[in-house]
């Protein structure tokens, strides 16, 4: 088992690159090193490489070049890796034992000198985001990565990386080792609800358009991309007392909920509308806090379930199947607000223009006071009408305010959980019929200490995450089931 890994790692300063390097020769597996990116020193039988980011397709074309053991190593950060006792041997194994094309493992981290793990989640069908956490140590079988390389743009700037393990996903598994076998620094300490948006970032947006290409060539490739063909809607298949009803379930806001109630009550439109509060028995003040407004205005139904199980997907399908709701269901969580009064009536526009079975807007990052925070507007321009349902399966969201044809919602009841349900119901959606898209703000979307994804432990990012990848498989898996 002598000399079976080729390793590459970017340059980064000098202590901390010689520290990873040093690790990495412990190993009598290790055969060659190579650095990628430009430094200001020089390492001993070591090669730099002339390409500077490990992201490009450049890159992953010259590592493949150079690999000609039978594994290929990929570390990804500059900060001092420390390998497990026997760490290259295990990987090795499992590789081996796996025939894996790619094998990676849970990781310990060091964050504000303390060390903490770091566990990954396992690689699916439908893991298909670009933002897949795999580690910064990446592990690959040489022959899957010369295999591989042909559906590697060489001209990709950010996605190489992204398109050379989609690409090893068509060779063989991809397996995650769950045992802690290696140590790094944390370089990105931001709390989870800071880095969730990262993906919408305006700044981002070249990155994400190469991404979306890869992920388009490899749903051809795979059989799961669907063509622009959509289902005709018929806005008149059922008869509706009111044009719409704009959605709120609710537990225990009586913070917020005050002030989305009045957002809701100042819309301004030229047909009759309600609001569904589905008070999921909340025990601080908010059901009277309901009761007090539904006194007042006819037009608000306080809803509070007899079930007991619900989450939000729960009381989303409580308040559509309820017999006073209106032809159109529009969303706004109990946290947030319209950005003025005419958003409703832009969206219920927005259906009868575009024939869809739902619509998403675009939306306004705020803090509690109501002051624009970054990353700003999150337009989602992604999602447009030739490739939107492709580049769903990639993305983390559809985006906000959400609004649904209810015959359509009804027929799709959604997932009775307090995440990811309204991604599942828009992927569902999306692969029958078009969903319309309003590009300018329709809402603020108001970050505080309390938001259910503002400070998540990595026990919880990781069930966040392998759900809605669950969610991409059942949906992939359909998709490609109507090719047969």
């Amino acid at each position: 088992m002598n000399h079976t890994i080729t390793c590459f790692l970017p340059a980064g300063n000098r202590e901390e690159t010689l520290s990873t390097i040093n690790e990495l020769r412990k190993s009598e597996l290790v055969s060659n090193i190579y650095l990628l990116g430009k430094a200001d020193f020089k390492v001993e039988n070591v090669e730099f490489l002339n390409s500077d980011s490990l992201l490009s397709g450049e890159a992953i074309h010259e590592i493949t070049t150079k690999s000609s053991t039978d594994f290929t190593l990929i570390y990804t950060k500059t900060s001092a890796l420390k390998l497990g006792q026997f760490a290259l041997n295990r990987l090795t194994q499992v590789a081996s034992d796996t025939q894996a094309s790619l094998t990676y493992s849970d990781s310990k981290i060091i964050k504000n000198d303390n060390i903490e793990n770091h566990p990954v989640i396992d690689y699916q069908e439908g893991s298909l985001r670009d933002d897949f956490d795999f580690g910064s140590l990446l592990f690959i079988n040489t022959k899957a990565l010369k295999s591989a390389i042909s559906s590697v743009d060489k001209n990709n700037k950010y996605a190489g990386l992204y398109s050379l393990r989609l690409a090893l996903s068509e060779q063989a598994d991809l397996v995650r080792i769950p045992e802690y076998l290696y140590t790094e620094k944390e370089l990105d300490n931001r709390k989870s609800g800071e880095k969730i948006f990262d993906y919408v970032d305006p700044k981002n947006r070249s990155v994400q358009i190469e991404m979306e290409v890869v992920c388009t060539e490899y749903l051809k490739r795979t059989g799961g991309y669907l063509k622009p063909n959509f289902i005709d809607i018929d806005f008149n298949f059922e008869y509706f007392e009111l044009e719409a009803s704009v959605i709120i379930p609710v537990l225990n806001r009586v913070k917020t909920l005050e002030d989305a109630i009045k957002s809701v009550l100042s819309q301004k439109s030229d047909f009759a509308f309600n609001m569904i509060i589905v008070d999921n028995h909340s025990n601080d003040g908010t059901t009277e806090l309901i009761q007090k407004y539904a006194d007042q205005d006819k037009r608000i139904i306080h809803l509070i379930p007899e079930r007991n199980d619900l989450g939000i997907g729960g009381c989303w399908n409580e308040a559509v199947h309820h017999k006073d709701c209106g032809r159109f269901a529009i969303q706004l969580d109990s946290d947030d607000l319209y950005v003025d009064e005419t958003t409703i009536q832009q969206i219920i526009e927005s259906f009868h223009k575009e024939k869809c079975a739902m619509v998403v807007g675009s939306y306004q990052m705020v803090n509690f006071k109501l002051e624009e925070i970054p990353p700003r507007l999150i337009d989602h321009k992604e999602w447009t009408p030739e490739n939107g349902r492709n580049n769903a399966l990639r993305i983390n969201g559809l985006g906000a305010p959400r609004a649904f044809y209810t015959p359509v919602i009804r027929a799709t009841p959604l997932p009775n959980v307090n995440y990811g349900e309204d991604y599942a119901l828009g992927l569902a959606i999306s692969r029958k019929y078009q969903i319309g898209r309003i590009y300018k703000s329709l809402y603020l979307c108001r970050r505080w200490e309390e938001n259910s994804d503002a400070s998540l432990s990595i026990e919880k990012m990781n069930g966040h995450n392998s759900y809605k990848d669950r969610i991409r498989t059942i949906e992939l898996k359909a998709r490609k089931n109507l090719k047969q």
